[in-house]
């Protein structure tokens, strides 16, 4: 059936938790044809809007082309090395940017929806950054008079293809926009992995070999509207909704060999998969002589359902198949209240800010033996099982931006109160409650008109995962259990940054160094059932640190009248140090860990050409390591006319998204690979509309 397309009018929202410093903060800004950077003394803010690659592509193709930031063919996110990173929309976080959803989330978001990236890699204390770098993805909004639409569709090869529309009008003191998109997506994924265990309480060892292939197809449909009105010359009020549904059956044969005596079967799935998102905000805006107050009420919820039901065919023994009914679902819903008010003073600007976050996460796992000629089932009492994880979190901090001569200094502190309370379907609860006073610096001195010299600190707590907390027992696959850890910690991160950024005519350059320390880091703990189950579960105790420098360089050819070439390239190496417990003691890792992207764009008339590629080298894991990947995509763009151009994207072109992962503890030694192919091609056309 075809989707029907409607372009629903608006503005959207205003960002809903703008940093109290960026009004007027110095930076050091970026210009080219297409892609404009800005780095300012806390955050790199890279413009999306006219990324060629994004016409077709999706939030994680923006991502990956995103400078600083790396993005693995699974959705997996990394900022300068750093894994742990948490990603807003519009300044908010949402629920569907949580957990495991997230890489779904993005790997369906439509590309051509975003404005902007900001890349924040040490926050400051306006910021909730539970431990980690914050990845700001700014929706586009119009606000020139008038009225304008957009429709675009595109076709890629595996009969995938997507639709979309999009428009805004404005009069007046109201502004209305919005979108409604169709896509049906999908990836081809294959997995290998080799298990060999033993036991230490019996001696008993075994081996477990798997691979699987399974081409996941999704039907995505998506809607979002926001209204911003003008309630006078200094206050504002801004709404927007979002919607999203995705729909997938997968068919999932993954092949088991397993003992000895070599048993081997088929484990076959088919889902279905079921995963829908919502999320509205309410913000206020009054700008005085001097000082701005923001607040914002936001609300998000998802909702998701694995279908872990299979049939088991048996190849050697020969035998009867049998079969299993399970599934896991998960509930998320994310309510968040905010005041942010900044004021000028003498020697520059003071801010506080107060947020409250309350999240609820409800997840279920069931899991049952199917008869099918009696035509019952009979549920596995060890891996069927619900609880639910209610987590508030509160904060006040205050900031104080300081200019002194060629000084520009951000004082932070950040006071955060944390509740956390598990609540099993059978048992009796479980709460806990953190508190911490979390301080940040961040500095620039201009030690000319052309260099400008950084520093920055934050430290921070980041909560554990929901899912991490589960005091049940739940099964994964035909290797592994996962139980869950209800004890569990907050782990204590700090970061340290140095920097420097040059402009130079059309050149401009930064490099930099950093050092980060994690405490009370959460790892993976094994154990055994007594039938030989290998059971993971979650601890604290681990430690880890990276120190490494970073650099990038920009250079941009006058666009006129000669043609605009664009040339940029970023990267990092740094030293990892990981303490993981194990059975026997306390296991030391070192290794060093880099990555390397690279940006190039040439136009010529009315075709533009574009390349970006990234690479990611191999690094280590608590008790085990990954390999390396690359990804190079390459981007056509010709403008048929004023309002219609033609974009070709060509992802992932020498398919190196394949990565390797090995497990060396002191219970099990397991090798493993996964490849989710990214190799794509895209053929996409724009058409604009607009009155002025």
């Amino acid at each position: 059936m075809k989707p029907s397309l409607l372009v629903v009018l608006g503005l959207a929202a205003l960002p809903a938790v703008a940093c109290a410093q960026e009004a007027d903060t110095p930076s050091v800004t970026i210009t080219a044809s297409k892609d404009t950077v800005v780095r300012k003394v806390d955050k790199t803010v890279v413009d999306v809007a006219t990324m060629a690659r994004a016409q077709n592509g999706t939030a994680q193709d923006v991502l990956q082309s995103t400078p600083e930031v790396s993005v693995a063919a699974d959705g997996r996110i990394a900022v300068r090395g750093n894994t742990n990173v948490t990603v807003l929309v519009d300044g908010k976080p949402s629920a569907m940017l949580a957990g495991d959803e997230r890489a779904v989330a993005l790997q369906t978001m439509n590309g051509a929806d975003i404005a902007s990236v900001e890349v924040i890699t040490n926050p400051s204390a306006a910021y909730n950054a539970n431990g980690g770098a914050i990845v700001n993805i700014v929706l586009k909004r119009q606000r020139q008079p008038g009225a304008h639409a957009q429709l675009r569709a595109s076709a890629a090869d595996q009969g995938l293809w997507n639709a979309g529309a999009s428009g805004d009008v404005t009069s007046g003191k109201l502004s209305v926009n919005g979108s409604l998109a169709y896509r049906r997506d999908g990836t081809q994924k294959f997995r290998e992995s080799t298990v060999d265990w033993n036991n230490p309480q019996d001696g008993a060892t075994g081996q477990t070999r798997q691979t699987s292939s399974v081409f996941v197809r999704r039907i995505v449909h998506s809607a979002g509207l926001g209204v911003d009105y003008a309630l006078s010359a200094a206050d504002s009020l801004s709404m927007s909704a979002h919607y999203n549904q995705r729909r997938s059956r997968p068919w999932l044969d993954v092949l088991n060999t397993t003992g000895a005596e070599q048993t081997i079967f088929h484990r076959i799935s088919t889902g279905p998969n079921e995963q829908s998102d919502h999320d509205a905000s309410l913000a206020y805006t009054r700008q005085g002589q001097g000082s701005v107050l923001k607040a914002v009420l936001a609300r998000s919820s998802t909702r998701t359902l694995v279908d872990k039901s299979y049939r088991d065919v048996y190849v050697e023994p020969l035998r009867a198949s049998s079969d299993s009914r399970g599934a896991t679902r998960a509930a998320r819903q994310l309510d968040q209240a905010t005041l942010d008010w900044t004021r000028a003073a003498e020697s520059g600007q003071w801010g506080m800010g107060v947020d409250v976050q309350d999240e609820v996460n409800d997840l279920a796992n069931y899991q049952a033996a199917v008869d099918r000629a009696a035509g019952t089932e009979t549920p596995d009492p060890a891996t069927t099982n619900r609880y639910k994880v209610t987590t508030r979190l509160s904060a006040a901090y205050l900031t104080d931006k300081i200019r002194r001569g060629r000084w520009e200094v951000l004082l932070g502190g950040r006071l955060e109160h944390m509740a956390l309370r598990i609540t099993p379907a059978q048992g009796a609860p479980q709460t806990g409650r953190w508190q911490a006073f979390n301080p940040s610096l961040h500095g620039i001195y201009a030690l000319s008109d052309k260099i400008d010299l950084t520093l920055g600190y934050r430290r921070s707590l980041q909560r554990p995962d929901p899912r991490d907390l589960n005091p049940f027992i739940t099964y994964i696959d035909a290797q592994n259990l996962s139980r869950g850890n209800p004890g569990l910690q907050p782990q204590r991160l700090t970061s340290w940054e140095l920097g420097a950024n040059v402009q130079a005519g059309k050149v401009n350059a930064s490099v930099g160094a950093f050092h980060r320390v994690s405490r009370a880091t959460v790892i993976e703990a094994r154990s055994f059932t007594n039938d030989n189950v290998l059971v993971t579960s979650r601890q604290n105790g681990g430690r880890a640190s990276s120190t490494g420098v970073s650099g990038s360089l920009d250079w941009t050819q006058s666009p006129s009248p000669l043609p605009a070439l664009r040339l940029g390239l970023d990267g990092g190496a740094y030293a990892v140090q990981l303490d993981t417990p194990d059975l026997y003691g306390h296991v030391r890792q070192h290794d060093v860990a880099g990555y390397l992207k690279l940006r190039a764009g040439y136009r010529a008339g009315r075709d533009d050409l574009s390349l970006d590629a990234q690479w990611q080298s191999s690094s280590i894991t608590p008790l085990g390591g990954y390999g390396a990947t690359s990804s190079v995509n390459a981007t056509w763009k010709r403008e048929l006319s004023s309002t219609l151009s033609l974009t070709v994207n060509a992802n992932d072109i020498f398919d190196g998204s394949r990565r390797t992962y090995r497990t060396d503890a002191s219970t099990l030694r397991q090798r493993g690979a996964d490849h989710f192919v990214a190799r794509r091609w895209y053929v996409g056309l724009v058409k604009k509309f607009g009155a002025g």
